[in-house]
Formats: C-alpha cells, sequence, structure tokens
C-alpha cells in the first residue's frame, strides 16, 4: 500500500481536525558537531512528546524537509506513530529556497488531501530553522511564503541558529513576524515549547486564535 493510499485511510479512520506542520531543517557543513547532534535530540524530543500526548497526536500530522548539498524530504505528512525518528547528519551548502517551496509544496498538497476526504485542518506551520545564509536563489520561496502569510493561510517560525545566522534571509519570508534567534544550542527547549504549542492548538477549535506561551530559547523575545 503506498503512502497516499494509507494516509487517506487514516484520514477517513479518524476524521479530527488536523494541524500539518512542516519541520524545514539546515543540515548543511556548517551544523557539523554539536549543532547536528542537539538538533537531533530536539527531533526526537519533539516526536517521542507528540506520540505521548493523546489529544496532539490525534491531530498533528508532521512532515520533515532537510537542506544540506540537497534538498531531501525525510518523510511525508502521515501518522506520527509509523514515521520513523530520523538521525539527521551534516553536509554541503545551503539550498534553503528549495528547500521552503518543496515545504509549501508538501503542505499545499496535504491540504488538497484534507478537503477531498472532507478532514478540517487548522492554519499549516512551517518551522524554518537555520545556521548560515542561503545559497540559492530564495526570491520565489519567499514570494510563495509572503502570499500564504497575508492570506492567513501559513503560519512560520523562522528561527536562526547561532550568531551567523542570516536574520535578513529570514525575514524576507517573515516580514511581519520578527526572526528568532535560538539561545545557545537549545534545540530541545524550542521542540519542547512546539510540542506543548501543537498540543495546545489540537485542543482548541480550528480558526480559534490561540495564545502560545513565551518561549524560554530565546534571550530577546518578539511576540510570536
Amino acid at each position: 500500500m503506498n503512502d497516499l493510499i494509507l494516509s487517506q485511510r487514516e484520514l477517513t479512520e479518524n476524521p479530527t481536525a488536523r494541524v500539518p506542520i512542516c519541520l524545514v531543517l539546515d543540515v548543511s557543513g556548517s551544523m557539523t558537531g554539536d549543532p547536528i547532534e542537539e538538533l537531533n535530540r530536539g527531533v526526537k524530543l519533539f516526536m517521542e512528546s507528540i506520540r505521548r500526548d493523546d489529544i496532539a497526536c490525534a491531530a498533528a500530522e508532521i512532515s520533515m524537509v532537510t537542506f544540506g548539498g540537497s534538498v531531501q524530504t525525510v518523510f511525508e505528512f502521515g501518522s506520527i506513530h509509523r514515521q520513523t525518528i530520523p538521525h539527521l547528519s551534516a553536509s554541503g551548502k545551503t539550498p534553503m529556497g528549495e528547500a521552503v517551496e518543496t515545504a509549501l509544496t508538501m503542505l499545499e498538497n496535504r491540504k488538497r488531501l484534507y478537503a477531498r476526504v472532507g478532514v478540517d485542518y487548522y492554519q499549516p506551520w512551517l518551522v524554518l530553522m537555520t545556521d548560515g545564509a542561503p545559497t540559492d536563489n530564495i526570491a520565489n520561496a519567499a514570494y510563495r511564503t509572503t502570499t500564504l502569510l497575508d492570506e492567513k493561510k501559513l503560519t512560520i517560525f523562522p528561527i536562526g541558529i547561532g550568531a551567523d545566522a542570516d536574520l535578513n534571509a529570514l525575514k524576507q519570508f517573515s516580514p511581519k513576524r520578527t526572526p528568532l534567534r535560538l539561545k545557545d544550542l537549545n534545540f530541545v527547549d524550542f521542540f519542547e515549547w512546539l510540542s506543548k504549542s501543537v498540543s495546545r492548538v489540537s485542543a482548541s477549535t480550528p480558526g480559534e486564535d490561540v495564545k502560545l506561551d513565551k518561549p524560554s530559547w530565546v534571550s530577546e523575545w518578539e511576540t510570536l
């Protein structure tokens, strides 16, 4: 059974309103060492936390795209119980624009599937994390992202990792929400905050305005 047929069956059997979340993660060569290991710890904590939360587990659908040398779809949307927690490795350049476009296309395809099977959904989330600057052209990806933001069809969390992260590039994807810089390598704190946010949204009604907790993983906090 292919993934699309399996996903359609899962949606039909569990018509809970979904929270589609795409993690777009920088795994370029500059992430080698402690950064990639801490990122792996954070991703593991996030997925395990969602699995333990009955409400979030029923509602959250997670996909993952990495960019380091090339863009890879680590896993598509689907039940978190059948997704393998990945071990990410670092190498290559930073094709951020291609990665974001890949994620946006995946989100659009998922929304079409929800509509086809009659499942409601919350505004999609895109989490973009990078420790550097893009090595490809991000203009079209930024245009697609900002258009969706203006139409209130997307929520984006742009996160810079370390002092060398290009927040100006991240700002092009998020003109109305200031990109935040991760304090030290607090991936675990970030993903713990993200899992709690997913749980809170999952317990709400689609379209309801949900206030997220003030994060502890940044030195200076802007309104999320």
